[in-house]
């Protein structure tokens, strides 16, 4: 006897079918094809779990015994082609709900809050610029533009790139606008979606979102200590607990390159404790090396030579003062000798804030100062500072501490109707409202009463309005207040006086 053993799942989908049988043990050739089992009706029509197993147990006549005297054990893979879109988004994209929007609407109110409390101007800058603003920019030995930087031709043969990152983009618009004759600095800050080709992941999209603030046209270490508050600041108004603010000095061109090359020497001492991917990047930007999350080269890295130790003493100067700005305004941090942010444009300053709970993810946003960005960009010596902050990070964190977000508005009102009349008038009195700045919704499809006070209940509606074509043409209609229970008939004149004053204090007159 032939025995047959399949996945049935139960009738949740569209289609399902009894794929190629696959031998578990020794014995004659397997059967050839499929079952030929659907259940969409287009070759037969059985409905459940019972039609198959009867079209499984009638292959029994199919079997037989094996070479080996023993029965036949096949295996049937059943797969589900569950009609689903043609389309779907892109590895490493989202899409951004209903249900999520409170959270993006926090965070950009509060950034816009913050950056007018501080007097930072918001620009915007294009999606795409010319490759050269990042290789550049960004650094040409970053894994950034090695690895994932999405660059394509235009038609008229010039490389262009999707930003991944808003410093080089807001440098250059500064330099090309003539921001320089402004007064200095110039405070701006942006939102942006930015694109980098990496590994999706918790937190790690291609396709994802930041908040940039940037000072630009200054190099007192104050200004560096005022974006550090403001990113606290702005952290902390959200509600954000427990964070720990990461900082060190990198130097700069007089006194890094001495720095580098002392730290390439060490990491040639200790070969062996490097990964493949750490002895190559040795080769091309020594000072990375400091950032790698591997096991294995933690040994290695924790003895190398620290930057703070070999700063020269402009920077050294500008480092202390930075630190005694930001422990003045009571910000707590640390100072941190492996931190050397991603980017080769940083200069001096660099810093990054972490959540309570370090992952793969470690940071919720950083900076630092890039006093020699402009001058790559092809302008004068020009300092700078800023920092950027995933939006996504921000949300996750928020959610990871169970910070409560405001909800969507709610409509004040919400119209049901009785006749195709009612639904006529319904319409003109919710246009009448939002014309006045009241909140209105009202049903559709010419449901049932019963149904359009769910919808009115789904919606959140403080009030329900019903109108119906026999109150005198709509001059007046009840209105039930949702929460309470009371219904009272209201002239239609008077709507717009009584949602008023019942959605801003919940006492209609």
């Amino acid at each position: 006897m032939l025995h047959v053993v399949g996945r049935v799942p139960r009738r949740s989908s569209s289609t399902a079918r009894l794929g190629r049988p696959q031998t578990q043990c020794q014995g004659d050739r397997p059967l050839d094809g499929d079952v030929g089992l659907t259940l969409d009706g287009t070759r037969a029509n059985p409905h459940t779990e019972a039609a198959i197993i009867e079209k499984l147990n009638a292959l029994d006549a199919r079997g037989g015994m094996g070479k080996n005297g023993q029965p036949q054990h096949w295996t049937y893979h059943v797969t589900s082609t569950v009609a689903s879109p043609q389309f779907q988004a892109p590895r490493g994209t989202q899409d951004i709900l209903p249900e999520d929007a409170p959270y993006w609407t926090l965070v950009e109110n509060e950034t816009r809050r913050q950056a007018r409390l501080a007097g930072y101007g918001e620009i915007r800058t294009p999606t795409f610029e010319e490759t050269g603003v990042f290789q550049r920019g960004v650094g040409a030995t970053t894994d950034i533009v090695e690895k994932e930087m999405y660059t394509f031709p235009d038609k008229g043969g010039d490389s262009m790139t999707l930003r991944p990152e808003a410093t080089a983009g807001i440098v250059r618009a500064y330099l090309q606008r003539g921001m320089a004759s402004r007064p200095q600095p110039v405070k701006l800050f942006m939102f942006l979606t930015t694109f980098r080709y990496d590994k999706p992941q918790k937190g790690r999209f291609r396709e994802f979102n930041q908040i940039d603030f940037e000072a630009i046209g200054e190099s007192d270490p104050l200004i560096d200590a005022e974006l550090v508050a403001l990113q606290w600041r702005l952290y902390a108004d959200l509600a954000l607990r427990n964070l720990s603010l990461q900082v060190n000095s990198i130097g700069d061109s007089v006194c890094r390159p001495a720095y580098v090359a002392k730290l390439a020497e060490y990491f040639r001492e200790h070969l062996s404790g490097l990964c493949p991917e750490c002895q190559r990047r040795l080769e091309t930007n020594p000072l990375r090396l400091l950032d790698e999350k591997k096991p294995e080269c933690q040994a290695v890295l924790e003895g190398a030579p620290r930057s703070a130790d070999h700063l020269c003493v402009e920077c050294r100067a500008h480092f202390e003062a930075w630190l005694g700005y930001v422990e003045g305004a009571g910000i707590p941090f640390e100072i941190n000798p492996r931190l050397v942010r991603g980017l080769d444009y940083y200069t001096r300053s660099v810093w990054e804030v972490w959540p309570p709970v370090v992952g793969a993810q470690s940071t919720i946003g950083g900076g630092g100062r890039y006093d020699g960005l402009a001058e790559q960009l092809g302008g004068r010596p020009t300092p700078g500072v800023g920092f950027a902050t995933g939006i996504e990070r921000i949300i996750l964190e928020l959610k990871d501490q169970h910070v409560a977000v405001p909800p969507v508005g709610t409509p004040c009102a919400f119209f049901v109707y009785r006749n195709e009349g009612g639904k006529r008038i319904a319409f003109r009195l919710v246009e009448s409202l939002r014309s006045h700045g009241i909140s209105a919704d009202m049903a559709f499809g010419d449901r049932a009463l019963r149904k359009q006070f769910s919808a009115a209940d789904r919606a959140g509606a403080r009030y329900a309005v019903v109108v119906d074509e026999d109150s005198g043409a709509g001059e007046s209609v009840e209105l039930k207040d949702l929460r309470g229970g009371e219904q009272r008939r209201v002239p239609s004149g008077d709507l717009v006086r009584v949602l008023s004053a019942g959605c801003s204090d919940g006492a209609p007159d």
